[in-house]
């Protein structure tokens, strides 16, 4: 990638982020909470990169019980350690790395830690709801995390490997909705040219990721296909499963890994798809899609709720909030924000 077609934010942030990282020694990244390939990709290109530094690096997993089967062929995710942010000793440690998360909610939903952290801390993030949370802050509104990345390390002159590479354009990939959904543009096609042609097995990567569903996810689907209703003259369709549901069905919360949004926003003259689902008691996890974030921002829907997001693709958290409390404080609100 040519200097004149990296973002001016990162141009001017990269060299500060980089003095940052080499007074450290030690350092800690995470996945966010029911993480995402952007999530775990911008972590592990970002281990492989830091340690061609010197630096040593630890990944957390972070809330999540486990990883999706889908991302076994990501190279190194065999070693992001099973610990939450609160179970990790900060002592071990001279600097947090939070990537892909725009609070610090994002690091962890059970127990958001507090920040100023007791050690220094970088916050590298494209979702434009970033809180600014860390002491040195790099939020660009971009494709992905991974896109970040690719002009950070060509800036800092990291070698991108294939096993970086591939991490790469698989955020880079799914994030943009598999290359489809803006902010994308010329730049990103050309980022995308560079990590495949280091890379040429991505599409064993992506085969392993779209072809790794459980039995119990696709029963999973089935109710939440099963239960859509649609609000404010059809432009918002919700699909909701609650925990009894699960229960009863005997879905291992860890198979809950879906595409709902995106089926319900396929459908002419449904604008926003919403999947409401209680994984844990009075908790409602909210992600939605947009078929025109010009028109209909999901983000701005999010933010208003206490989440966050894009303008195509946002997410919220309702703690102590009953499904139907939530899809009444959404439809309510979106009614307001889109004059329906």
């Amino acid at each position: 990638m040519n200097p004149s077609d990296i973002s001016p934010i990162i141009l001017e942030k990269a060299p500060l982020i980089l003095a940052e990282i080499k007074k450290a020694n030690n350092i800690l990244l995470h996945c966010h909470p029911s993480p995402d390939p952007d999530s775990v990709c911008s972590a592990l290109a970002m281990k492989a990169g830091l340690e061609q530094l010197g630096k040593k690096v630890v990944i957390i997993r972070g809330d999540a019980e486990t990883l999706s089967d889908g991302f076994s062929e990501f190279p190194g995710v065999e070693m992001i350690v099973k610990k939450t942010f609160s179970e990790v000793d900060l002592k071990e440690f001279d600097l947090f790395i939070a990537l892909d998360s725009a609070s610090p909610d994002r690091v962890s939903a059970k127990n958001p830690p507090t920040f100023p952290l007791s050690i220094p801390s970088i916050n590298i993030d494209h979702h434009a709801s970033n809180t600014l949370f860390a002491d040195f802050n790099l939020v660009d509104r971009c494709t992905s995390t991974t896109f970040m990345l690719f002009q950070l390390f060509t800036l800092w002159k990291i070698d991108i490997t294939h096993d970086i590479a591939l991490n790469l354009f698989i955020g880079l990939y799914t994030d943009s909705g598999e290359l489809k959904y803006e902010p994308i543009d010329y730049k990103v096609f050309q980022a995308a040219t560079v990590l495949v042609k280091t890379a040429p097995d991505f599409i064993d990567a992506i085969f392993t990721m779209d072809n790794s569903q459980r039995p119990e996810t696709i029963f999973f689907e089935a109710l939440a296909l099963n239960s859509i209703q649609t609000f404010l003259n059809g432009n918002i369709a919700i699909a909701s499963v609650s925990l009894k549901q699960i229960q009863e069905n005997k879905i291992p919360i860890d198979s809950i890994h879906t595409d709902i949004p995106n089926k319900l926003k396929s459908v002419i003259g449904w604008n926003v798809g919403i999947m409401l689902t209680e994984k844990e008691p009075n908790i409602v996890r909210v992600s939605m899609r947009s078929r025109d974030g010009s028109i209909f921002d999901v983000s701005k829907l999010a933010v208003a709720l206490g989440g966050g997001g894009h303008r195509a693709a946002a997410g919220i958290r309702f703690p102590n909030t009953t499904l139907e409390e939530a899809k009444q404080k959404i439809v309510s609100k979106a009614k307001e924000l889109y004059n329906l």
